[in-house]
């Protein structure tokens, strides 16, 4: 038997969520429940969120995606990244009320959406996370990774220099650029870091969060290059990553939203992978993810 798709909603504040549950053809013990990043809803860009479902499901894995309040097919006003633990919430208890053989409940989150998988785990009631290029920001790692990422590979980029020489480059606006960026970095670097940031608040959710969590990194793209960065420097988000239950995975050469299918089965090969070591799921990845 093939997996099967069904509608599912569920409130969340006086508001009706919508989201499209893939169950198994077997009953599954480990669910995933997809939080999506951005201002998107539960397909994702490339359709990415529908292949990891679908993937996830044919391997005997639930899998739930679903729109936030205000976003695609779900009621209610539009809530940024830190607002969205009571949709969260609300969407773990549905799944544990659709289908009562789970035994534990993951919960996977792209960019900002992995950022709100960390800052909601200490009430979510969930047994680990999955993290996809977590979005981290703060004013010393974004200025640092812009130094060293962009204007760094500029810089060591030949054809940056033939442009230039052509006078294909607006030298001027790129230098004012530049000297912004640096006077941001060095007036970050004086400060201490908050432990109100953002970093240290994905850090106090993933220490709060007692159960494995694996961190996946596209190798181009701005957004992972900061998280490290960010992990690199002393305080509670280094701490936090150090931990012997936080994973590290890379997938070389991929951009944020995984557009190339080899990535995205890179994706879905690393989050079974992860599933079967720490709950004993299939690592089996079907083929044709992307149909």
């Amino acid at each position: 038997m093939d997996p099967c798709e069904t509608p599912l909603s569920f409130d969340c504040a006086g508001a009706s969520l919508v989201g499209i549950l893939a169950r198994p053809a077997t009953p599954a013990r480990v669910g995933v429940i997809i939080v999506v990043g951005g201002p998107q809803y539960r397909v994702g860009s490339h359709r990415q969120f529908v292949i990891l479902a679908r993937a996830l499901a044919a391997a005997g894995i639930a899998c739930l995606r679903f729109d936030f309040r205000g976003m695609g097919d779900s009621e209610g006003n539009p809530q940024g990244f830190e607002a969205v633990t009571p949709d969260i919430v609300a969407a773990v208890g549905a799944m544990r009320r659709a289908m009562s053989e789970l035994e534990t409940i993951v919960l996977w989150g792209l960019c900002d959406g992995a950022a709100a998988c960390a800052l909601a785990a200490p009430s979510a009631g969930i047994g680990g996370m999955i993290l996809f290029n977590p979005w981290v920001r703060s004013d010393a790692s974004a200025a640092e990774t812009e130094l060293r990422h962009y204007y760094g590979r500029r810089l060591l980029d030949a054809r940056f220099w033939r442009k230039l020489r052509t006078g294909r480059i607006a030298w001027r606006a790129s230098l004012h650029g530049l000297l912004q960026t640096t006077s941001r970095y060095a007036r970050s670097a004086r400060k201490r870091p908050s432990d109100e940031g953002l970093p240290a608040r994905v850090a106090r959710g993933i220490d709060a969060h007692d159960g494995p969590v694996l961190v996946v990194l596209s190798g181009n793209d701005l957004t992972a290059a900061e998280y490290r960065t960010a992990c690199a420097r002393r305080g509670p988000l280094n701490a936090a990553t150090t931990h012997l239950r936080v994973t590290h995975r890379e997938i070389p050469g991929a951009d944020h939203t995984l557009s190339s299918a080899r990535w995205r089965d890179a994706a879905s090969t690393f989050t079974l992978e992860w599933l079967q070591a720490n709950f004993g799921q299939s690592t089996r990845v079907p083929s044709h993810l992307d149909s």
